[in-house]
């Protein structure tokens, strides 16, 4: 890699996603902003307004009738979104649904797949986990009777864990673990775990595993169902760029379906389809991850999704990942070769994010970037997030960045 403007511009003219920065409104503060917070809130696909006005105009002028129209019927909408659902995570349509928040889909798997018994009934997560998992599977373990001090095991890094710690503790605890759920992107290190070694490693105790995609899905290429992963979930304001507090998704394997023995909260909408409508006093479940489905589809969130989704779909997750790996890669080498007071913290298994050290003033540092027209966060108390996500960053901006890092005078 190269430490100089041309090399970026160079690098920008090459990107094969480049044509996608202009399909999104783009943060501008007073000015043009360079966007690193992606993974917090992505901004907002031209077309999603679109898509929401045109089902605003169906409301106005049908109303409840708009769940019966010719194009995108409201009772079917989220039925949209299971094909590219399905394509980012590597699972079948049938595995999938888009609905409800990410830790209400959190907690309605762990109904069916969080089963304690008086000699299993622990959990594994991972450290600095984020605080709505900790909450969840706390008040879950609690709902059985249990004590979080005792039912959690917390994996042990600062920040980042030794991938080998994670099988080691698996191993150690195969007695009493009741499930492994796991961030599979971590929000505050960026590390990535192995999904595919620590699900085999758990089922071969017969332990159950779920990830929470929220930091990975838009972000990493996922074979969820052949991994034989148990169950996911995942918000869609991130990387997926669906807007704020937007409509979550969830995956649940094929085996699962059907399987009486799982118990499961149930709903309208996880009813069979043909029969719905007959307002039936007996649960007819869809023999499919969608019977895990509660109300209608959320329908203004949904279409804001749609026009993320097409965007995906146009540039794959294949691309995506493989300019996102050059993007960060080069921020990375940039910041070690010119900020010495810089530490990365994050390891190389990861997404787009760098969590990185500032030794310094670390307040002053980030009003630098504020300054500067640089958006990025701060986390818990000198974690800067940078994540330059490849559909609509670029190598200049990461030139640009470190450039007003390197700047800053503490």
């Amino acid at each position: 890699m190269e430490n100089n403007i041309e090399f970026a511009k160079k690098k920008d003219l090459e990107n094969p996603l480049r044509h996608f920065r202009s399909k999104f409104f783009l943060p501008k503060i007073d000015q043009k902003t360079i966007y690193f917070s992606g993974h917090s809130l992505g901004p907002m696909p031209i077309k999603a307004k679109e898509y929401v006005d045109e089902e605003l105009s169906c409301w106005q002028k049908l109303a409840l009738s708009g769940h019966y129209k010719e194009k995108l019927p409201w009772k079917n909408y989220n039925d949209n979104l299971h094909g590219p659902f399905a394509r980012l995570v590597g699972a079948k349509e049938s595995e999938v649904s888009a609905m409800n928040a990410l830790t209400v889909n959190l907690h309605l798997m762990l109904v069916s797949f969080y089963r304690p018994t008086s000699k299993r009934y622990k959990i594994l997560i991972e450290n600095n986990a984020f605080p709505s998992d900790q909450y969840a599977v706390d008040s879950q373990v609690r709902f059985h009777g249990f004590d979080p001090k005792d039912a959690i095991i917390e994996l042990k890094g600062n920040p980042a864990v030794d991938e080998d710690s994670i099988l080691y503790t698996i191993e150690k605890n195969k007695d009493e673990l009741a499930l492994v759920m796991l961030g599979n992107v971590n929000y505050l290190s960026g590390q990535a775990f192995d999904v595919a070694a620590i699900t085999a490693l758990a089922h071969k105790y017969k332990i159950p595993v779920g990830f929470d995609l929220a930091h990975g899905v838009g972000n990493l290429e996922f074979s969820l169902h052949d991994h034989n992963v148990d169950f996911a979930v995942w918000c869609s304001y991130k990387y997926l760029n669906s807007g704020p507090g937007a409509v979550g998704g969830f995956f649940v394997h094929e085996r699962h379906h059907g399987d009486k023995s799982i118990p499961r909260f149930e709903g309208w909408f996880g009813n069979n389809k043909e029969n719905r409508f007959d307002m039936n006093r007996k649960f007819d479940p869809i023999n499919s991850a969608q019977a895990w489905e509660l109300s209608n589809p959320a329908i203004f969130q949904l279409a804001a999704m749609r026009a993320s989704m097409e965007i995906f779909e146009e540039a794959s997750m294949p691309k995506i990942r493989a300019v996102g790996n050059e993007l960060t890669g080069y921020l990375e080498f940039l910041l070690k070769e010119n900020c010495p007071k810089i530490e990365v913290v994050t390891p190389k298994r990861r997404g787009s994010m760098l969590s990185v050290i500032f030794k310094g003033d670390t307040e002053g540092l980030f009003k630098h970037l504020v300054e500067k027209k640089v958006e990025v966060d701060l986390r818990r108390p000198n974690i800067f997030r940078i994540t330059p996500a490849p559909l609509y960053n670029t190598f200049n901006e990461v030139f640009e960045t470190v450039n007003h890092i390197k700047s800053y005078k503490s």
